[in-house]
């Protein structure tokens, strides 16, 4: 692999991203997925001929679409020359589809990829228990009227029970909400603070919206079967208060608990993708690339205690490696999984304690400053499709650094399985 070969994002589209159960009931991921990949084809002019593959996250699959990546790109026109992949790392899919595509290029397998990802929780399929599955793959080879009268016999109302998919660590049998609360609490993080960040989140994407930041993000869709033009994101609120968001109950942990549902992200549906090519390749077609791709880390925590804590190492580790410091940005976008997920990584990477007991360092990574911090919302207001949101880290990052006149982005984000990953951009 040839390292020092620069790759640059040369623009990136998603989706409006919408809460679940609202606007996109009726389509699948792969369609999501789909409208991101036409409007990045729409918006930057590339001849589809150049794509030399197509490289997509997701979290939830669905049986009928088991390589998204594949059925999103043919639908959207990319010939069916391009090979196409799909890679799954819960919250972190579309940064591992992203660096999988700096890989491809660097490795000289490709000069072009579109890379992002797809989710929809809407579409999230709903199975029937193990022991329904057992008799149903037992009964294909049933013959005869005498032993299909046996097996609907064997049938009990159990059998029906669905068996519906749960944000929830299969390992630990904990729901991510749980976990947080349990990080908050032991790193005194508390619930005023929480809401603060969270109505902080809603505020700064209605503005940015207001200002029509956002769309220049988001290619609208006509869904079917109305097909009503939808354009915008429907999760953040404007309106949000301090005072509405204080009188909301704990969601997991009823007494004591921090986590609501209004300082938690809610479940979304949405795709997102960029435009990746080798710094010779742009130059070659004319392109003008907004950033490129600098370094990232991908890191593993403790499940049982740290799951929410990857964006702390893996942020720490990718500073080690390229000898930066906070003070060399000009950008962070972090992922919003929970205010409080975040406030307690910004808090560990801010303590000496932390960084000696736990990073191996001998003091602080640092201080983000606020003033730089997801300045245009977040995962909590414009909502987080799983397998979708590294790809709008990387896309609005990307813009703000040419809209702010800086020079280096930080990314970061966890994701469960207690995994993180960070990524630095420089602006072309």
């Amino acid at each position: 692999m040839d390292s020092s070969k620069r790759v640059v994002v040369i623009d990136g589209s998603r989706t409006p991203f919408l809460r679940s159960g609202t606007d996109y009931m009726d389509l699948m991921s792969y369609q999501l997925g789909q409208y991101a990949i036409k409007g990045l084809m729409n918006k930057t002019g590339i001849d589809v001929n150049e794509i030399g593959a197509v490289i997509m996250g997701t979290t939830i699959s669905n049986v009928k679409t088991g390589n998204v990546a594949r059925e999103s790109a043919l639908t959207a026109g990319i010939p069916f020359t391009a090979p196409c992949h799909t890679v799954t790392m819960a919250c972190i899919s579309a940064n591992q589809a992203i660096v999988n595509g700096v890989h491809a290029i660097q490795n000289g397998e490709v000069d072009v990829v579109i890379a992002g990802g797809t989710d929809s929780v809407s579409d999230a399929p709903i199975l029937f228990n193990k022991r329904m599955r057992k008799k149903l793959f037992k009964a294909q080879k049933l013959k005869g009227f005498g032993e299909w009268m046996k097996f609907v016999a064997s049938l009990r109302l159990s059998d029906f029970a669905p068996e519906a998919p749960a944000v929830a660590e299969f390992l630990t049998n904990r729901t991510m909400g749980l976990d947080c609360d349990i990080l908050a609490a032991r790193y005194h993080v508390g619930r005023k603070e929480q809401d603060e960040y969270a109505v902080r989140s809603h505020q700064l994407a209605a503005k940015a919206d207001a200002e029509g930041l956002l769309a220049n993000e988001i290619t609208p869709v006509e869904a079917p079967p109305n097909f009503k033009r939808i354009a915008k994101d429907n999760g953040f609120r404007a309106d949000t208060t301090i005072e509405k968001v204080g009188r909301l109950k704990p969601a997991f942990v009823k007494d004591g608990g921090t986590i609501t549902a209004a300082n938690a992200s809610f479940l979304t549906d949405g795709a997102a993708v960029v435009l990746l090519m080798s710094e010779e390749k742009a130059k070659q077609l004319n392109f003008n690339p907004k950033t490129y791709i600098h370094s990232y880390a991908f890191v593993g925590c403790d499940i049982e205690n740290e799951l929410l804590l990857g964006p702390t190492y893996a942020v720490s580790k990718l500073l080690k490696q390229t000898g930066m410091n906070f003070s060399d940005f000009d950008v962070f976008e972090f992922h919003e999984a929970f205010a409080g997920q975040i406030l307690t990584n910004l808090k560990c990477l801010a303590s000496d304690e932390f960084a000696k007991q736990k990073l191996g360092r001998d003091k602080a990574v640092g201080v983000i400053p606020m003033e730089k911090f997801n300045l245009w919302g977040g995962s909590l207001s414009l909502g987080h499709p799983f397998g979708a949101t590294g790809a709008r880290l990387v896309t609005t990052a990307s813009n703000r650094l040419i809209r702010e006149n800086g020079k280096y982005a930080l990314i970061a984000a966890c994701a469960a399985g207690g995994h993180g990953h960070a990524m630095i951009l420089e602006r072309v």
